[in-house]
């Protein structure tokens, strides 16, 4: 699969098609050219996956209480490594 047609995928999509990669991967009969491809596929999805879980988290919102009582919901401030 190349990179366009993961791009359209959501992210449970990518991650299911990751986890079917594995088990492939863990099939005791896989050739070796079949394991390099699956390998590079699986990289590909990991990456997507991982690109879309650090979108989400810049996303995330905390709420909290005002002063009245309100809930308020403000960017929650995650420190980056």
């Amino acid at each position: 699969m190349n990179e366009e047609n993961i791009k359209k995928m959501d992210f449970e999509q990518a991650l299911k098609s990751l986890e079917m990669v594995v088990n492939e991967l863990e099939d005791e009969n896989i050739s070796l050219e079949d394991a390099m491809e699956k390998f590079e596929q699986g990289i590909k999805f990991s990456s997507y996956c991982l690109k879309k879980l650090n979108e989400a988290e810049k996303k995330i919102e905390e709420l909290t209480r005002s002063e009245d009582g309100k809930l308020i919901a403000r960017e929650l401030r995650i420190k980056e490594d």
